[in-house]
């Protein structure tokens, strides 16, 4: 009996939900952090073209180029992460096939 309760414990862990762990991401999860990402530095360079053009007068001219800088800024940011998510996926896709030869 005591080997068969061990048994049925073992087949129950084996077909239990596997623990997610920090470094997955689903694709929806990726997509939402890269525009957020982008959009972080376009309202951060409009709000401080903005302000340094209503501080000086100058309307256009620091709106323009912070809005660029911003834009340039989150592109950027997007890329590092995009980098990030494809070594972390490379990392995870090592594992698999090393599981599989092993």
């Amino acid at each position: 009996m005591a080997a068969l309760e061990r048994r049925l414990a073992a087949a129950r862990k084996a077909q239990g939900p596997k623990p997610r762990s920090d470094e997955h991401y689903s694709m929806a999860n990726m997509a939402w952090r890269m525009v957020t990402e982008l959009t972080a530095g376009l309202l951060i360079g409009f709000g401080i073209g903005y302000g340094l053009d209503y501080a000086f007068g100058t309307m256009p001219l620091f709106l323009v180029v912070f809005v660029l800088l911003g834009l340039a800024a989150g592109v950027n940011v997007m890329l590092r992460t995009a980098k990030e998510i494809e070594a972390g996926s490379q990392k995870v896709s090592g594992d698999r096939n090393e599981s599989d030869n092993g």
